[in-house]
């Protein structure tokens, strides 16, 4: 019997093959196919399970990660979709709020409404803060509203009614109406995409979710389909942006919830592997052909936010807290106007791709500039399978960057490298020490294609003392896939007091929730034994625009003054303070519903018998202007054996990743298959 993780990426769909039977894994990647993500999936099935000689009616588990639903917001091209709000709200959409990015830079512009403002229609209703309704739905009203909607030819429609978290049942009636004139219209509701305060939030995410949802749809019927036709009888699930697993039902009804899907798998694969190679504490550094993205695990725990921006738009939702920037091995570089270098956020992408890859790419990009320097080898990426053209890589930084500026090839190529370092550096710098971690604590998880490739230059620059890099580091996310449970998260929001009478209200919300949550484990056919709900309460001292969550499992009726300590204690962690005279305030309550799925264990590693069995020969690499060119030992790393420190400068090959150690430092695996390098600083 075998299990699939299936990463789609913007240059290669990546998959991660557990065989529960004799315990191995395989790898495998293939280029993606941007115009339908499902494609390179199929080919992906049928090129690995044919090279492997494997049946796929023995595939009883399919887990993948997308990009499709930020890929759509992206590029704006989501469904023609309409708004249903409360009267006299209408415009919350647009005006959203004072905080912005670049607060004196004038150049900056929001990124325009996706709801136009002739598409945004009003319905008289209201309800109060505390669930009063003070005003019932006018029925002419509504009616009158979505038959605009329906006459200017809607495809999808989003209602957000003022206070719907408290009361939801105006937003019911408006979908009711909204299913009898526009029958064949996506619908989604605020109340249940985010029953949560916060109107303008609130909106935008349930706006985004609209928007994304028909062409989601979509994609998850052809994605379906394909994996039915390469003959997979697994019902296949989605992660999502938390880390957990959805069924492809639940993806449809809030996409919104899948926008880190994939970055989300390798985080939660990094934990898991971070703990049982014995460093708890990592920071994931993924890059991949199109972006790079970093995160914080402390102590094996990924860290969470509730809000981030989606291409510009606000999206309230639980998820894993990434930091996501535009530098890939794909990202280009050029010469900008004031005749400087710049790298990024533009990307070759897939297709066309890095000039070397010979698709047509005409601009030099980070891959380009790696192969010229030598430290990528031009004959075994992806094991062989993809033919390299160095000369053209050559030429085109030769000419685009080298020339214009009067520098060699190799200051060029490694000044494209410096800048995306410097890039990625900043982005470790934002997720860690900005938020008052010591870099000397963690060590820098690299995976993704280019990952291993950056991180021994990006370590040095951040001053991390130490590097961990899986084994196939280039499909990570994908097998994160395996390593992942189901999960769904639920909300209530509850503005009160700290006291006993309000704190009993709150254990009933956990109660009502978590009796939601066992709803949906038992539609996915989770037992009852492999479940568990995750409490967490959101609350501020009185007079506080935010607030933090406190851990409320095994607190009972009782336990009131052991909730307010851990309140303190979370504020100290957050703020560095607390204000014990001050009153505490109750505002959410949040439940996780996570259900427990069988996982690929992490198996020892039968290493290499000798180094020099796993050398494979040497080749000159350029590392800076100092060193210059320096003849390089390269080692194929499952040859390589365990225990045995390797000292730079080293360059060690697999299918997916090629990892650089420099001169300095040393580089030992590990008896799960972990490469760790001491960065020796």
């Amino acid at each position: 019997m075998y299990r699939i993780g299936v990463d789609v990426g913007g240059t290669f769909t990546d998959f991660t093959l557990l065989d529960d039977r004799s315990g191995d894994v395989h790898f495998f990647k293939t280029p993606s196919t941007p115009h339908d993500p499902s494609e390179a999936i199929e080919n992906g099935l049928r090129d690995m399970l044919g090279e492997l000689g494997f049946a796929p009616s023995d595939v009883i588990y399919l887990a993948h990660g997308t990009t499709v639903a930020t890929n759509i917001v992206i590029e704006r091209r989501g469904a023609r979709t309409g708004l249903v709000t409360t009267k006299g709200f209408r415009d919350v959409l647009e005006l959203g709020r004072q905080a912005r990015p670049s607060i004196y830079d004038y150049r900056v512009e929001k990124p325009p409404v996706l709801i136009p403002r002739d598409r945004r229609v009003e319905v008289l209703e209201r309800i109060g803060p505390d669930g009063e309704v003070l005003q019932e739905i006018d029925e002419d009203s509504l009616r009158e509203a979505v038959a605009r909607l329906a006459a200017i030819g809607v495809e999808s429609v989003a209602i957000c009614f003022l206070h719907s978290y408290r009361r939801p049942e105006h937003e019911a009636r408006a979908k009711e109406v909204v299913r009898e004139l526009l029958p064949d219209a996506y619908v989604s509701l605020s109340s249940e995409i985010l029953p949560e305060f916060r109107e303008f939030e609130r909106m935008s995410t349930v706006a985004v979710n609209a928007f994304v949802g028909p062409r989601m749809g979509s994609y998850l019927q052809r994605f379906r389909k394909r994996v039915a036709d390469v003959g997979i009888p697994a019902a296949p699930y989605t992660i999502h942006s938390n880390g957990g697993l959805m069924s492809i039902d639940t993806v449809y009804a809030s996409p919104v919830r899948t926008c880190v899907s994939g970055p989300a798998a390798g985080v939660v694969g990094a934990a898991e592997i971070g703990r049982v190679a014995g460093l708890p504490n990592l920071i994931t550094f993924d890059v991949g052909g199109t972006s790079t993205d970093v995160s914080l695990i402390d102590n094996c725990t990924p860290l969470f936010t509730s809000a981030r921006l989606v291409a510009g738009y606000p999206v309230k939702t639980p998820m894993l807290d990434i930091h996501v920037i535009g530098a890939g091995g794909g990202s280009i570089a050029a010469i900008d106007d004031a005749g400087s270098m710049k790298v990024g956020p533009r990307s070759a992408g897939a297709a066309p791709g890095p000039v070397a890859y010979g698709r047509g790419g005409t601009e030099p990009t980070i891959t380009d500039a790696n192969l010229c320097l030598g430290r990528l080898d031009a004959t075994t990426l992806l094991g062989g399978r993809m033919q390299i053209d160095l000369d053209a890589a050559r030429r085109v930084i030769r000419e685009a960057i080298a020339e214009p500026l009067g520098i060699s090839l190799e200051a060029a190529a490694l000044g494209i490298i410096q800048i995306a370092n410097a890039n990625m550096s900043r982005a470790i710098r934002s997720v860690s020490v900005e938020k008052g971690y010591a870099m000397g604590d963690f060590a820098l998880c690299a995976f993704g294609g280019a990952g291993p490739l950056h991180a021994a230059e990006v370590a040095v620059e951040c001053g991390l003392p130490r590097i961990l890099i899986p084994r196939e580091p280039g499909t990570l996310c994908a097998r994160g896939m395996l390593l992942t449970d189901l999960s769904s998260d639920y909300v209530r929001s509850f503005f009160s007091d700290c006291t006993a009478e309000n704190w009993a209200h709150v254990l009933d919300l956990f109660d009502a929730m978590e009796a939601e949550g066992a709803a949906w484990l038992d539609n996915d056919g989770v037992a009852s034994g492999d479940r568990r709900f995750n409490r967490v309460l959101d609350a501020r001292y009185r007079g506080q625009n935010f607030e933090v969550k406190v851990d409320c499992s095994g607190l009972g009726a009782g336990n009131l003054k052991e909730l307010e300590e851990r309140f303190h204690a979370a504020h100290v962690k957050e703020y560095g303070y607390d204000i014990r005279h001050r009153a505490i305030q109750f505002v959410s309550a949040r439940v996780q519903a996570i259900g427990a799925v069988e996982k690929a264990p992490q198996a020892e590693v039968q290493g290499g018998n000798s180094l020099e069995a796993a050398r494979t020969g040497s080749r000159p690499v350029y590392y800076d202007a100092t060193r210059g060119w320096l003849e390089t030992p390269i080692y194929h790393r499952g040859d390589l054996p365990s225990g045995v420190p390797i000292s730079g400068p080293a360059i060690i090959n697999e299918m997916s990743a090629t990892s650089l150690i420099l001169p300095g430092q040393t580089v030992i695996a590990d008896r799960w298959g972990n490469l760790i390098v001491e960065t020796n600083l």
